[in-house]
């Protein structure tokens, strides 16, 4: 916070360079950055009119350029970006410049899109470019080579390299527009979805500015290093920005990151309590409706959004939640399609519709749209996990390990990616790293609490019955722990395992009481009570060996092999526990 307090003392000054930043931005078209700029300055207090920044001094060059900007800019936003460029021919000022250069670039953009809009499904729509990138490119360089390039334009640069999968260079060319032009949250942004990992981030030259802590919070998020990013947006809010809804969104998401589905859906209802018809962040929203059923609350959101702007693509997704939840798949697929055709970088319909075809059976189809979300951001971790899980479907483990490899290495806490790399291992017959990854997934929270059934099991099949045991009392225990029922929970499974485990060993007080508990669940009553009989008639015998009892295909007799040393269980207590 230290450091945070001199960048961030002077809340009057950061609210007039953000006004200043909004006119800048305004001038050239840059709608987006307009908009963070602005829901900034709004959570700040305003300012005095003696206050407010005067306007900037007209150069020469600008004073000749006036008129011809004025009417190219009334032409830009209407979309007319080829006669805008037009009237710009020639113009010599800075801002003229940027504005003819970004008309062009926008024009091929539209192009392309107005191309593929009705020939070509959503699967395809990546794979046509922008016929003006490689000119512009070629444009651009030459005057960034002879350093006339400044903030604005070597952000447009930058897009443009990366339009053509220059990435390398675009990166060096954002932080170059970092520098020259530090309030420009456009650079920040387009760098923030280039950074793939906390060591280029670390390596990278980033000026020293206030601005360049919202990145910091932002690209935190990226990397799913939530407890640092809401130690940064926290941070951000004791700093003065407690009203920002940008900040209060930005804060919902990392919850929703981390699975806290309390905390982010709080936050959203606080969210649209503020800023009612807000449609941006929507589609999370819709996610944690969805994995929580609330069918009438997505529902209403869904409605809602119709209301605001049906053609938006977050609405769409938020529409193919709602179908997906009610199982009605082909419809939903059908509207995260229809949110491609509006965007086909939108990462989430991307997921999301993979997500769908895997629903429908549709292997190859969910393969290609996981894949075009990888193409989008390859630190979507939900794309990889799918990956795996259609490959999986296809019975392919070695694929499916690759992919959900790579997913546990963009989620190493998320016990999800544990579990199902432990499965695909147990299927390779690689055990001892199966037997890791399920310990492992236990030990960073097991979401499913399924982490110790399968590692229990494991030692079943390998009849290491010791290991098994201990496992499955941990399970019982921590199924119990829980104060809540889950529908996967096999606590009778795990109580009649234990109950012939005890019996095998004679400890037949310990083996009653998991017989008897085993009563409580249909799976297990009746070997339960088979066990009860069992214990009644080995008591009658005295001193009888348990060996000599035969026991149903529960339990596999321990091994007499002298290299194992045989540990003794404790005995189960779950006095206190009522299942």
């Amino acid at each position: 916070m230290a450091a945070l307090s001199t960048e961030f003392g002077d809340l009057v000054q950061i609210k007039k360079q953000l006004i200043s930043i909004i006119s800048q931005c305004r001038e050239r078209g840059l709608v987006h950055s307009v908009k963070w700029a602005s829901e900034l300055a709004f959570a700040l207090d305003p300012l005095p009119v003696n206050e407010h920044p005067p306007p900037p001094d007209l150069t020469e060059e600008d004073a000749e350029d006036f008129d011809a900007l004025c009417l190219a800019k009334s032409y830009f936003d209407l979309k007319e970006y080829d006669r805008a460029a037009y009237f710009l021919r020639g113009c010599r000022s800075k801002k003229a410049y940027f504005l003819y250069m970004y008309s062009r670039y926008l024009s091929g953009e539209k192009k392309k899109d107005d191309e593929t809009v009705d020939s070509l499904g959503p699967l395809e729509k990546g794979q046509v470019r922008n016929e003006a990138l490689r000119e512009l490119r070629v444009e651009l360089s030459k005057k960034h080579n002879a350093g006339e390039l400044d903030g604005f334009a070597l952000y447009l640069y930058g897009v443009v390299l990366r339009k053509l999968d220059l990435l390398k260079e675009a990166v060096d060319i954002f932080v170059a527009a970092t520098h020259a032009l530090p309030l420009h949250w456009g650079a920040w942004l387009e760098l923030c979805n280039l950074v793939t990992n906390i060591e280029m981030l670390k390596s990278l030259s980033l000026p020293e500015c206030w601005v360049r802590d919202f990145f910091l919070a932002q690209m935190y998020t990226e990397l799913q290093m939530i407890t640092e990013a809401l130690q940064k947006y926290q941070s951000l809010i004791e700093a003065g920005f407690s009203k920002s809804t940008y900040i209060i969104s930005q804060i919902a998401v990392a919850y929703h990151n981390i699975r806290d589905i309390d905390q982010a859906l709080a936050l959203f209802n606080e969210l649209r309590e503020q800023d009612p018809f807000r449609i941006e962040n929507m589609d999370t929203f819709s996610n944690l409706l969805y994995v929580r059923s609330m069918k009438p609350e997505l529902s209403y959101l869904a409605h809602n959004l119709v209301e605001i702007d049906k053609y938006r693509v977050e609405t769409c997704c938020v529409i193919g939640n709602y179908y997906s939840l009610r199982a009605q798949h082909e419809k939903a697929a059908l509207y995260f399609q229809r949110a491609l055709k509006l965007n086909p970088r939108c990462l989430g319909a991307w997921t999301l519709m993979g997500h769908e075809y895997m629903e429908m059976k549709n292997t190859s189809a969910a393969i290609q749209a996981y894949r075009h979300a990888i193409e989008v951001n390859k630190r979507d971790y939900r794309a990889w996990y799918g990956l795996g899980q259609t490959y999986e479907i296809l019975k392919m483990p070695f694929y499916s390990l690759y992919y959900y490899r790579k997913a546990h290495h963009l989620r190493p806490n998320d016990s999800r990616m544990l579990v199902a790399l432990g499965e695909c291992y147990e299927k390779l017959n690689q055990h001892v790293e199966a037997k890791k990854c399920y310990w492992r997934a236990y030990s960073v929270g097991d979401v499913e609490r399924m982490a110790l059934l399968k590692l229990a099991k494991l030692h079943e099949q390998l009849h290491e019955s010791d290991d098994a045991a201990q496992y499955y009392i941990i399970y019982i225990k921590d199924i119990f722990s829980c104060g809540e029922q889950l529908e996967h929970a096999e606590v009778g499974t795990a109580l009649r395992y234990l109950g012939y485990y005890y019996f095998k060993k004679g400890m037949y007080d310990e083996s009653s009481f998991c017989a008897q508990r085993c009563c409580d669940y249909n799976d297990a009553r009746d070997a339960g009570k088979a066990l009860l009989m069992q214990i009644s008639a080995m008591r009658e015998q005295g001193d009888a060996s348990p060996q000599e009892m035969s026991t149903p295909g529960v339990f596999t007799p321990l091994s007499n092999n002298a290299a194992t040393p045989i540990r003794r269980v404790s005995p189960l207590d779950l006095s206190s526990v009522t299942p």
